[in-house]
């Protein structure tokens, strides 16, 4: 963990000494370089002409972008009015913060903001937050800008029907000293930096400003190639865009502290990679993480196998107890949900590309021993003629359900090749990543999909599920054995297409009782087990009644997989030594402080004693409102407690 003596280069400029400190105690060596200095706007009349206007009702809305930029406007203003008329009109209109700074600057002057822009604060978030808060159409919107213009917010804004007015109030120039601004391109160029961070788009712009005037752009670019980018956030990594290079790291929350732990903690691996690409021919200054390749495929197979996760899979001592997460791609991860605000669900998972990059981002910014491949375990059905939707905020709905023989009956036999997008996302998956992560493929298993297809959507008492098995077993077991040959062959593909283990998700099966599990359970499941290729191996995980778990394995499977509901000591005693076990952390514990998540995984890693066979995973999924930095904490904690 930490830098470990690499060469950090920062461009921070107001707080340049305070990211040197923060660098240094991450365990790197870090060279400071300063890019800008801010100038006021010297006798500004727009900001005095603001003021006017807004004494004389003339604006409906003040958007305040920065904190410098708002102190720097009062201070403008007082130069002919006193503070308190010009908090005196700001309190007669809407004001809009983007973040905190603002908000910080504004209760200096005794006030509230009438609309918080919520992280990452991009201008992209400014137009969301006011379509949902308060809408601009029709009105007199004032602009504080800061450093440049901001065309695309402008644009927007005068795109949603408001008047617009941009308030400048400072500028960016160069610093008076270039001495440490060209030194780092020397370092840069020469090879000798490792990691390079940037707080804003302006730092990129003048970076490369200096260097074209010397001669020395093209040489910079170059030894970007080679060089670990860490940007704050969007815009930042707009600007480094639009200098032809790109971020490799962007953190959930757009802060200084954040951007440099997070490198300290994932940016060996980055680096490491992008250096290999680079190597590889790949152009790492346009690159997707779908665009990696590793060496070759005997190298990473032999890689694969050796892995932790492999090794925890065949019950063999390994020199930590491996972690991966269910739902590690998902809605509590930034770059996800932007992701999916722009790309409808079930478009993210037949898209193999988007759904490969989404699968690879989890375990860049985890640290995770395993990837899953992002899919649906619903996927299945459509081929099947089940009408299937994703609705936002509802889950999954099913408008034609299957809940009679009849329905069984007009369910197209298919063979899972119908699926080929998920397959073409494990292929770009497992060429893209590192040789000693496993992929993980996976289905829901036959219960829970015919419960999607019975109920038509979530449930909580199963009544349509349970109706069909009682009412007409035969029906029953025609759907699942329709079921068990689809997901057989599904399985078998992935594997085909580059899945080192599947898991089969019994996510409902929790509502039966051993009996019921026993009778129209257990004898799909082993034949589904039993037809799976060999030797991979096989997750089988159900949730919400441990009294199935000896059933679950006699059905079948390597690793049994536990939910927070049972004490892992006992299980695995039920279980016997001839199976591994994975879990079982409550999801919930995510939400509680780093030093109790350490605790929690420290007792689930007791309860294991350090026996060959646990893989250490939550309950269940991550929930959405978790924190991705308590997620990190997780991942480190047990790799740390249970290092041999």
């Amino acid at each position: 963990m930490g830098f470990d003596g690499r060469r950090v280069v920062s461009f921070e400029s107001r707080r340049a000494q305070e990211m040197a400190d923060l660098v240094a105690r991450q365990g790197g060596a870090p060279l400071s370089a300063p890019t800008m200095r801010e100038i006021p706007v010297e006798q500004n009349a727009e900001a005095l002409a603001f003021a006017e206007r807004l004494f004389g009702g003339g604006f409906d809305v003040v958007l305040l972008l920065t904190g410098v930029g708002t102190r720097m406007l009062a201070k403008a203003v007082e130069t002919k009015y006193s503070r308190e008329r010009f908090a005196e009109g700001l309190k007669g209109v809407v004001t809009v913060a983007r973040g905190p700074k603002p908000v910080a600057a504004l209760r200096e002057m005794g006030l509230k903001p009438t609309v918080l822009v919520p992280e990452p604060n991009t201008w992209r978030d400014v137009l969301t937050t006011l379509d949902r808060q308060s809408p601009v159409a029709g009105k007199r919107v004032a602009v504080q800008e800061y450093g440049q213009p901001n065309p695309e917010l402008i644009e927007g804004l005068k795109g949603r029907g408001a008047e617009v007015t941009a308030v400048p109030v400072y500028q960016w120039a160069l610093p008076e000293d270039l001495g440490p601004l060209r030194h780092a391109i020397r370092e840069i160029a020469g090879g000798r930096a490792d990691f390079a961070l940037f707080t804003s788009a302006t730092q990129a712009r003048h970076l490369f400003q200096v260097a074209e005037a010397d001669g020395t752009a093209g040489a910079l670019r170059e030894g970007f190639r080679r060089v670990c980018i860490g940007s704050i956030g969007p815009i930042a990594s707009e600007g480094i865009l639009a200098e032809g290079l790109k971020a490799d790291y962007e953190p959930d929350s757009p802060h200084m502290g954040e951007l440099v732990r997070d490198l300290a903690r994932r940016g060996g691996d980055l680096l490491h990679k992008k250096r290999t690409a680079h190597e590889g021919g790949i152009d790492t200054h346009g690159w997707r993480r779908v665009d990696m390749a590793w060496g070759a495929e005997a190298e990473r197979r032999a890689a694969t196998a050796d892995s932790a996760f492999m090794k925890a899979c065949r019950r063999e001592k390994a020199d930590y107890t491996p972690i991966w997460l269910m739902r590690q791609a998902g809605r509590y991860q930034r770059e996800y949900r932007e992701l999916r605000a722009t790309v409808p669900f079930l478009d993210l998972c037949k898209t193999p590309d988007l759904a490969a990059e989404v699968t690879l981002m989890a375990v860049d910014r985890l640290g995770a021993d395993a990837a899953i491949i992002f899919a649906d375990i619903l996927l299945v059905l459509e081929p099947m003629g089940v009408d299937l939707e994703f609705s936002k905020g509802e889950g999954p709905v099913i408008h034609n359900p299957v809940r009679t023989a009849q329905d069984v009956d007009r369910l197209r036999e298919v063979t899972g090749e119908e699926l080929g997008y998920v397959f073409e996302a494990l292929r770009v998956t497992r060429r893209a990543l590192r040789p000693d992560i496993p992929l993980i493929g996976f289905a829901g298993a036959p219960f829970t999909v015919a419960s999607y297809a019975v109920e038509g959507g979530g449930s909580r008492h199963y009544e349509h599920t349970k109706g069909l098995m009682y009412r007409d077993k035969g029906a029953w077991d025609a759907l699942m054995e329709r079921l068990t040959r689809l997901l057989t062959g599904y399985l078998n593909a992935q594997i085909a297409a580059g899945a080192d283990a599947v898991q089969l998700f019994d996510s409902w099966v929790g509502c039966l009782s051993p009996d019921d599990y026993a009778a129209f359970v257990l004898p799909h499941m082993k034949r589904l087990i039993d037809g799976l290729k060999k030797p991979t191996p096989v997750l089988h995980f159900g949730t919400g009644n441990p009294s199935l778990l000896e059933l679950m394995k006699q059905a079948g499977g390597d690793v049994i997989g536990l939910d927070w509901r049972v004490d892992l000591a006992d299980a695995w005693a039920r279980l016997g030594d001839d199976v591994a076990v994975m879990g079982n952390l409550d999801p919930i514990a995510l939400f509680a402080s780093p030093n109790e998540i350490r605790r929690q995984a420290q007792r689930i890693l007791d309860k294991a004693a350090g026996r060959p066979g646990h893989i250490f995973n939550l309950g269940h999924g991550i929930l959405p409102g978790a924190s991705p930095d308590h997620v990190a904490v997780l991942v480190d904690a047990v790799h740390e407690l249970s290092a041999r």
